[in-house]
């Protein structure tokens, strides 16, 4: 399907600065160009400079000078708060924060070391937390209003199998979103969430879906009543209309868009329970040179 042609006014996010974790590959790295056409000022964190520079010169190419970037380690909270207040003191305060970070395989649990497991939900629990936390303190020490936008996935409401770690920590961000909408509405603080079902991005396609085995788990487009995958567009055009100031009134919701995958199906890897523990090792292989690939762009 091609991407449609604007649907907001070009100044619906005039003044607005918004940071994206996890901004230099996948979702983050695709909404960061939509927000910018739109007048955003674009904050992209992650851990590859390499990455990020290139991504904040293809999401600027409509504004040069619209986009920035800070190599940040999420699961690490006085780098986190340092780069913050960077951001703070040199560009200004942000008016929206996009929990974007993650990470994720598929494996069988039983298989999984308690490093792997670190590495997943540190990154999307602890990750997510130390950035709202971060730019929260700061919106109501200064008296200023706020939005925390975070992408999950469904399985925040059915859980999934052979991705326990993410679905455990995703289920962690989407209760952090209901809870801190209460605590924080007294701010003019607002915090929801976004559950997209597939859209395609290179790296995550990898590791989700890496052999044609893996391909009956929830990557399916043939398993989503719309018979197609999302778009970036669509994405980023849900994204946009929640930091604006259009909905002022909306918080501590966590909203799916997946063609209504989750109510036929649901949208989980419980079709990969017919594979073989020889299949699973082609799998862990094929993940393993993928990661080892993005590792290598990592250092350079």
């Amino acid at each position: 399907m091609t991407e449609q042609p604007p649907t907001f006014s070009p100044q619906l996010l005039s003044g607005k600065r918004i940071l994206i974790t996890g901004g230099g590959t996948g979702l983050g790295r695709g909404v960061a160009r939509h927000l910018v056409d739109h007048g955003a000022e674009v904050h992209l964190w992650g851990r590859r400079e390499a990455v990020l520079s290139e991504a904040a010169a293809e999401a600027s190419a409509s504004r040069p000078g619209s986009v920035h970037f800070h190599t940040v380690d999420v699961r690490d909270y006085d780098n986190v708060d340092e780069t913050m207040g960077r951001i703070w003191d040199d560009h200004g305060p942000l008016t929206g924060v996009v929990n974007n970070a993650a990470a994720n395989f598929i494996a069988q649990t039983k298989d999984l070391s308690p490093r792997a497991f670190s590495a997943i939900t540190s990154t999307v629990m602890n990750g997510s937390f130390h950035t709202t936390h971060a730019a929260g303190r700061r919106w109501i020490a200064d008296g200023l209003p706020g939005s925390v936008l975070s992408t999950l996935t469904t399985w925040v409401w059915t859980g999934s199998a052979f991705v326990v770690p993410s679905a455990m920590a995703k289920a962690a961000v989407h209760s952090m979103t209901m809870s801190l909408a209460v605590e924080w509405a007294k701010y003019n603080i607002r915090v929801n969430a976004l559950a997209p079902g597939p859209i395609p991005t290179d790296y995550a396609w990898e590791m989700l879906n890496p052999t044609d085995k893996s391909s009956v788990g929830a990557t399916q487009a043939d398993q989503i009543p719309a018979g197609r995958t999302g778009t970036m567009a669509e994405l980023a055009n849900l994204t946009m209309f929640l930091l604006s100031d259009a909905c002022d009134y909306l918080t501590g919701q966590t909203i799916a868009m997946d063609g209504g995958q989750m109510l036929a199906g649901p949208g989980t890897f419980a079709g990969l329970t017919s594979l073989s523990d020889a299949d699973w090792a082609q799998i862990k292989e094929t993940s393993k040179a993928a990661s080892e690939s993005s590792k290598a762009q990592r250092s350079v």
